[in-house]
């Protein structure tokens, strides 16, 4: 953890899922404070939407219509950047959405697409991005959640499928910084329940409309968390005073934290029926927003 990163202003940074929630909030942080950025995603009007507005304000965007799962769709994404801005010095895997829902309840289907984008998605950006950033000396930064560590009930494949980014992420950090010595910085983002539209975006297989469970924190805190991961090599950063405590408990006292989760069963539902069930886990959302909407709002 040696080497320097360049300040924000002096870097190219690609950042995915970046049509909505954390994505969206990062690359208005991040072009806003000088960097050039690749927004990438599949929802094609809010991107080019999202790109003139960041231009107009004397930024430096550009936007990849991309689906995270399909590796030559990421191979894209990194080829536009390298072809507008000649390098990339930070790469943000942020694509990701859950499935609300019961284990036993959601389809194999579901689950395996939940992971194509969740877990392959990630794989496929880091393994991409990893030649340019060890080109430039630069940042991988990688979207897990408090539940990398812990878990939440009604979201058990999202829980697993960060998991699976954290064991990912470590194990890629150890070949590549501490093996190879190679000059990058690997940063694991855990923050905890954001106020973004993840609900809203997520499949549902419940009666109700879901929701997060509270505290919430601003997707800002988390893009500025982000924006210093890029800036200053970092091995993980948990945003939120809930992701330390969750993640310190299932690690000091598992039993006890798996009873404090099973209570956020009930809490991760309005009084309402579901108003988009499908989500966006086959289509682009199209949202456009950082932030979430609550309930009872049509």
């Amino acid at each position: 953890m040696s080497h320097s990163l360049k300040p924000i202003d002096q870097q190219v940074m690609v950042i995915t899922g970046a049509s909505s929630g954390i994505g969206l909030a990062t690359a208005k942080a991040a072009a806003a404070q000088g960097a050039r950025v690749v927004l990438a995603a599949r929802s094609e009007d809010v991107l080019n939407q999202v790109v003139a507005d960041i231009n107009a304000d004397g930024g430096d965007a550009i936007c990849v219509i991309a689906d995270v799962s399909d590796r030559s769709q990421v191979e894209n994404i990194a080829r536009t950047a390298i072809d507008r801005y000649g390098r990339i010095d930070t790469w943000v895997n942020d694509a990701g959405l859950s499935i609300y829902g019961r284990l036993h309840e959601v389809s194999d289907e579901d689950h395996r697409r939940l992971f194509d984008i969740n877990f392959w998605g990630v794989v496929n950006g880091s393994l991409v991005a990893l030649p340019h950033l060890i080109k430039s000396g630069g940042a991988l930064i990688n979207l897990g959640s408090e539940v990398s560590d812990a878990v939440v009930p009604l979201q058990g494949m999202y829980s697993a499928s960060k998991h699976a980014v954290k064991g990912f992420t470590d194990a890629l950090r150890v070949e590549i910084e501490e093996v190879d010595k190679s000059p990058i910085s690997i940063t694991l983002i855990q923050p905890t329940a954001v106020n973004t539209p993840f609900p809203q975006n997520a499949k549902n297989y419940m009666q109700h409309e879901p929701k997060l469970p509270t505290p919430q924190i601003d997707p800002f805190k988390v893009a500025n968390a982000i924006l210093d991961a890029a800036t200053n090599p970092t091995h993980d950063i948990k945003v939120g005073m809930m992701s330390k405590l969750n993640t310190a408990m299932e690690k000091l006292m598992p039993t006890l934290a798996e009873k404090m989760s099973a209570r956020q069963a009930s809490r991760q539902q309005y009084d309402e029926p579901p108003r988009n069930p499908d989500g966006a886990l086959y289509r682009p959302s199209a949202s456009g927003r950082v932030h979430g909407t609550g309930g009872h709002v049509k």
